[in-house]
């Protein structure tokens, strides 16, 4: 009985976690570039030396879905959508290197250009990317920042940088816990990619389904209500079991 007992409190734990998950998506379904999380579990043999016979049920991360979400024209010049498989390259709140696809971009008063999130986005050199006073701003489709300076015509077109744009697929990246995604394998750097990267004046949205999200969501909560009856089953059997010992006794 303890088994059942044992396999239904791991099932319940992995459809709790299994929630969040999905709770997260929901929550993000608006989110400009934002890639649903995946998730799943499986089982886990117990450890038991020569009788290693109970399995548990383990909540296990199946990474996130790479598909491309819906394209929105907006016309704001600081609005990019990228191409499949090119991330902006972000600084982290420890300095480290993140990152996105979030590409509704903004200066902030002292001109460093930011993401939704506030993080910095990083020109080709690795370094936060600031751009100076201007009266006309440009980004280009391989990530090429250009600039009218204040009081000046548009022959005096400059360019100030460029970001960095890697090219990632999907089994390279790993989400972290602040939503970015990091370099799966550090000993092996991200290459800045080549060629057109971005399109200007339009963003990528989630690619979350929020109906599909919704349904499961609802077979998530019948799961675990499911696995919390069997609990409840299985206290009831050895209650009842007790009972009879005591009666035998």
């Amino acid at each position: 009985m303890d088994k059942a007992l044992y396999i239904a409190m791991t099932g319940a734990r992995a459809t709790l976690q299994a929630q969040g998950t999905v709770a997260h998506n929901l929550a993000n379904a608006d989110s400009a570039g934002f890639k649903a999380a995946l998730a799943n579990t499986r089982p886990y043999r117990i450890d038991g030396g020569e009788h290693a016979s109970r399995i548990a049920t383990q909540h296990s991360d199946q990474g996130f879905d790479s598909r491309a979400g819906a394209q929105r024209v907006t016309g704001n010049p600081l609005d990019v959508s990228l191409r499949p498989d090119r991330w902006l390259a972000v600084q982290t709140a420890d300095g480290g290197e993140a990152y996105t696809r979030a590409g509704n971009l903004s200066l902030t008063p002292n001109g460093q250009l930011v993401t939704a999130g506030g993080h910095p986005l990083l020109d080709q050199q690795g370094m936060p990317m600031v751009v100076p006073p201007h009266q006309a701003l440009d980004v280009g489709h391989d990530g090429t920042v250009s600039i009218v300076p204040m009081g000046e015509g548009p022959e005096t077109l400059a360019i100030v940088g460029r970001i960095r744009t890697v090219d990632a697929a999907p089994d390279r990246l790993q989400r972290g816990l602040d939503g970015l995604m990091r370099n799966a394998q550090p000993d092996l750097p991200l290459a800045q990619a080549p060629g057109d990267v971005m399109t200007t004046g339009a963003l990528e949205g989630s690619n979350v389904d929020a109906a599909g999200a919704l349904v499961q969501m609802i077979q998530l909560q019948r799961q675990f209500e499911m696995q919390v009856k069997l609990i409840q089953r299985g206290d009831d059997n050895a209650q009842a079991a007790n009972s009879l010992l005591r009666l035998g006794g």
